[in-house]
């Protein structure tokens, strides 16, 4: 829908998170009569109420009860965050309610706009951000939106011409209906069960995105063993980490066989990031630069916080801070990344009920020294490992410590870790209930290491 057809209607906007603000705003703007209403399944955080208007323009319905009332309105705008499974959204859609997304209303009211999406289980914000520097080293205009962190509904002017990169989340991609001029798959694995169902629909939902796609390219990665199950799906693939196109060999970031960059000048650490560069570099490639362009680009960008981030040295031990970390397959990334060096790992966070059973066994094979487990799902991880060091016969690496708090975690981890080792916060599981969101339990990980936040390495 866009925003047109709004008018006359009744419209709640569920969620007041800043995607919901956004939305807000622009409804405010472009249709100021219309009949609108908040829905929030909990009290409104002060940020989120001083956003309302003061004159009572917009109804608030807060609280547990309040998804009970979405069969009263004609159209519900659905913050991600929110499952589309929820037996609320079941019994609305059954009399009649229309659910869409501020992603879905952009792309409906952006036609015309060069669209760069990217999706996948791990590295979405990497690669979104890479291909954005990218094209700005090109000398072209390229806005960074979606998932990211900036909504795509945010009201700050454009320049004409730009190409939009789009993160997407799962939570997104499963509302959406469009055709991305280029779309990005990195990868699929299990994450996110807890709003999918199971793993089956998350990777169907994940899909919408290419399912939709009616001209444009799909960026794939040959690599990826799930991605291969769904060849069907897209209609004009261009492939990554495959010999004919973008790939890493022999320590070298290669275009076929052309020779582009040793690896050794890639700022971002680990091979499931040079696979990222691989997969950013065909997408701009699809848009018709020349990667020989981009080489100097490639070298100069940094990567993102809570990503891999290095904090810097502290008597000898190296920290670093992944906290983005939220399933079994980036922890194995995290320590396949510094499998040079003695290692500490701390793992554990919100239950969600991933299986850890093959990251208990892949840490019982590595040289690991310590697993420093958190809650609240740190007692199973810990056991999975111990479990996993039984069948393996392995009596002493890696030692494996349960911890209270990430700032036990991270004395535990003071005292263990050698000099010349690393101790590395890769959780494999979400922040929610310890801390906001990752980025806190980031920063909270880098004060306890002794870092300042604001500036990473000092």
């Amino acid at each position: 829908m866009r925003l047109a057809q709004f008018a006359g209607k009744k419209v709640a906007i569920w969620g007041l998170g800043r995607e919901g603000r956004a939305v807000l705003e622009l409804l405010r703007q472009r249709l100021p009569g219309l009949c609108l209403s908040v829905v929030n399944d909990t009290p409104l955080e002060p940020e989120a109420r001083a956003s309302l208007p003061e004159d009572g323009s917009v109804r608030l319905l807060s609280g547990p009860e309040a998804p009970d009332a979405l069969p009263r309105f004609d159209v519900v705008i659905k913050s991600p965050g929110i499952s589309r499974y929820r037996s609320e959204v079941r019994a609305a859609r059954a009399q009649g309610v229309i659910f869409t997304s501020a992603t879905q209303i952009w792309f409906a009211e952006h036609p015309e706009a060069r669209t760069v999406c990217v999706t996948g289980t791990k590295g979405k914000s990497t690669t979104a951000s890479l291909i954005a520097h990218l094209l700005a080293a090109s000398g072209l205009t390229a806005e960074l939106r979606g998932n990211i962190g900036r909504p795509l509904l945010d009201s700050a002017p454009v320049a004409a011409g730009a190409v939009w990169v789009i993160e997407i989340s799962s939570y997104q991609a499963a509302e959406l209906d469009v055709s991305p001029d280029v779309a990005v798959l990195l990868n699929l694995f299990p994450e996110h069960l807890d709003w999918h169902g199971d793993v089956e629909t998350y990777y169907r939902d994940k899909l919408r995105l290419f399912a939709g796609q009616r001209r444009g390219m799909a960026v794939i990665n040959r690599t990826d063993e799930v991605s291969a199950r769904f060849t069907s799906v897209f209609t004009h693939p261009v492939w990554f980490n495959d010999p004919q196109g973008f790939h890493v060999a022999r320590g070298f970031l290669c275009e076929r066989r052309r020779r582009l960059l040793p690896v050794a000048r890639i700022l971002l650490p680990g091979a499931h990031n040079h696979s990222n560069v691989c997969a950013a570099l065909t997408a701009v490639g699809c848009l018709g630069i020349d990667a020989a362009t981009c080489v100097d680009a490639v070298a100069s960008f940094r990567g993102l916080p809570h990503r891999l981030f290095v904090l810097g040295e502290k008597a000898g031990i190296l920290w670093v801070d992944d906290s983005i970390s939220t399933t079994p397959q980036s922890a194995r990334a995290a320590v396949e990344t510094f499998a040079d060096r003695p290692l500490s790992i701390l793992l554990g966070g919100y239950e969600r009920n991933l299986p850890y059973e093959e990251l208990g066994r892949f840490l019982a094979s590595k040289p690991v020294e310590t697993v420093i487990t958190m809650p609240q799902n740190g007692p199973r991880i810990a056991e999975t490992v111990r479990e996993a060091k039984r069948r393996a016969g392995r009596r002493e690496r890696p030692e494996v410590l349960e911890a209270e708090s990430l700032t036990q975690a991270v004395e535990l981890a003071r005292q263990v870790t050698p000099a010349g080792g690393v101790v590395v916060l890769s959780p494999a599981a979400p922040s929610y209930g310890g801390f906001r969101d990752y980025r806190e339990r980031g920063e909270a990980f880098a004060r306890a290491a002794g870092f300042r936040v604001d500036t990473p390495g000092t």
